[in-house]
């Protein structure tokens, strides 16, 4: 299964025990036993979900919520607390923060696969995003205008994602070039050209689809 999760525990046992089952069902699974090396692997590739234990020796958990929901690059990712009886104001401040669901320690482990795959189902439901003529398919990674697939780059692929999965915004060349390249952009015209490029393929010349918001960057029109 094409589905991504990072659990982050620091209870070995515990951390076994769901590393075990989840790959059993088919996801793909890495364990972080502190928040650190979490956060290192978050900034080279995001995953589909967090399980995240609120008591870390490094860091707490509330710390590490506030720095993913700061970045709505990360906005599509689910956050589910694993967290002791006990911290009941830790569980409200991450879901006040930003997470999606929090189970509690001890837990069920046929509860927290339960959890999970509800949030997989939405999940799957909404991988295919439509706009006007447009259809992103996020499975089968192709762009279609109307019933015709459209043939991208595999960057041109990723910057058209990045507008379809932020469509409500405007976003800046410095922003879309770090979140592409994860790198501060070098030269503003990289971008300018791939989407120029984008616009080509697209038949959007004009740029009435993929609008320009001079000054700052690019939005779609929706």
């Amino acid at each position: 299964m094409d589905y991504l999760i990072y659990s982050v525990e620091d209870d070995h046992d515990i951390a076994h025990i769901i590393n075990v089952t989840l790959t059993k069902q088919g996801y793909q699974i890495q364990t972080f036993y502190d928040g650190m090396s979490f956060l290192t692997a978050l900034a080279s590739k995001k995953p589909n979900m967090i399980l995240l234990d609120m008591m870390l020796p490094d860091i707490s958990g509330s710390e590490i919520i506030k720095r993913i929901r700061a970045n709505n690059y990360y906005d599509d990712v689910e956050i589910i607390i694993v967290s002791a009886n006990r911290m009941v104001m830790d569980k409200v401040d991450g879901l006040d923060l930003g997470a999606d669901d929090y189970i509690e320690k001890p837990f069920n482990i046929l509860e927290l696969m339960s959890r999970i795959n509800a949030k997989v189902r939405r999940f799957q439901k909404n991988r295919i995003i439509k706009i006007k003529d447009y259809s992103l398919d996020l499975d089968r990674l192709v762009v279609m205008k109307n019933e015709d697939i459209i043939p991208l780059t595999s960057k041109e692929f990723e910057i058209l994602s990045l507008l379809f999965l932020n469509k409500d915004k405007v976003l800046s060349r410095d922003e879309i070039f770090m979140k592409i390249w994860g790198q501060a952009a070098f030269e503003s015209r990289t971008i300018d050209m791939h989407i120029k490029s984008l616009r080509k393929k697209l038949k959007d010349e004009k740029g009435d689809f993929i609008q320009t918001i001079y000054g700052i960057g690019y939005k779609l029109n929706i």
